[in-house]
């Protein structure tokens, strides 16, 4: 569905941006780029938007405050990551390259990639070639429905840990971005799975919820509004052993989940990367490449992320 969607929009910027330049090209060829490029200004201004929002709640949060030239750097590549995420991989290649289990377990450990709301498989696409490379078997879930309870994935995930562990034999790592580390914390709790997977990254997951959250109505946007019932409950029906196996990436420059803390689980392992935007994060080379590290790392060892 969110292909579907998001093709759609794309075919609409695509269309607007050739009628502006085919009409107004000849007379006005400065205000044709101007119009053609209005998508491309619309989602610039919301990102600031964002951020300004983001630097004043941060004010009043226990992180390093990101500077001028942080936010300015975040901005723009969260822009770019944007564009390529949302515009390009999932509308169009979501489904290249596949899933990979191999027919004979190469002893590595498996991953599982969970994305996170308005998103698709399409979001790891760039992890994928280095988890093979690697040797490494892995499944990127698509959480359907779109818009619906985060509790209704844990089904996806469960059949994803199950394929990737038949295949390797040894418990899985996830790694899960934005709402898709709840969608973990979901389906740890509808299956008390926790034997059964080695650990789990999470992504500027908004693990208190997120002050942005305030503003929708969907289903699983309004379970993540900051100490809403929903996490409320999650939290106190999850053992305190359980975010021990949990480590946490977040970002004083996240422009979606924050305050920036909102992203930090009780117990678990904690890395602040600063600088860095929610959709970037998923792009950033070193936090995939800690991430990678952190596969075969066991549970009481951490690497560190310095930047």
């Amino acid at each position: 569905m969110i292909a579907r969607l998001q093709t759609t929009f794309l075919l609409f910027a695509l269309l607007h941006g050739a009628a502006c330049l085919v009409w107004w090209w000849p007379q006005q060829p400065l205000w044709a780029v101007l119009v053609a490029l209005l998508p491309l200004w619309g989602l610039a201004a919301v990102l600031a938007i964002e951020l300004v929002l983001m630097q004043r709640l941060n004010r009043r949060d226990a992180v390093p405050l990101a500077t001028a030239a942080q936010l300015l750097r975040a901005w723009w590549h969260e822009v770019g990551a944007a564009l390529l995420i949302f515009g390009w991989r999932q509308p169009l290649w979501w489904r290249s390259p596949p899933d990979w289990l191999p027919e004979q377990p190469t002893g590595r450990r498996g991953v599982v990639l969970v994305h996170g709301l308005m998103c698709n498989r399409g979001v790891w696409l760039h992890w994928l070639g280095h988890l093979r490379a690697a040797g490494h078997a892995h499944v990127a879930v698509n959480l359907e429905p779109v818009l619906g309870s985060i509790d209704g994935y844990a089904k996806a995930i469960d059949d994803a840990v199950r394929r990737v562990t038949e295949a390797t034999g040894l418990p899985p790592v996830l790694v899960c971005h934005s709402m898709g580390g709840l969608a973990a914390r979901a389906w740890l709790r509808a299956y008390a799975a926790d034997a059964r997977v080695h650990r789990v990254l999470t992504l500027g997951t908004p693990h208190t919820g997120t002050w942005l959250a305030r503003f929708s109505h969907t289903e699983n946007g309004r379970q993540m509004r900051m100490n809403s019932a929903w996490l409320q409950a999650l939290k106190a029906q999850e053992p305190p052993s359980r975010a021990k196996l949990f480590v946490c990436w977040y970002s004083n420059c996240d422009n979606i989940v924050f305050p920036a803390t909102v992203a930090a689980l009780p117990g678990a392992q904690h890395r602040l990367v600063t600088g860095v935007a929610h959709v970037q994060m998923v792009l950033d080379p070193l936090v995939v490449q800690a991430c990678l590290r952190e596969l075969e790392a066991p549970v009481s060892e951490r690497p560190a992320l310095t930047r």
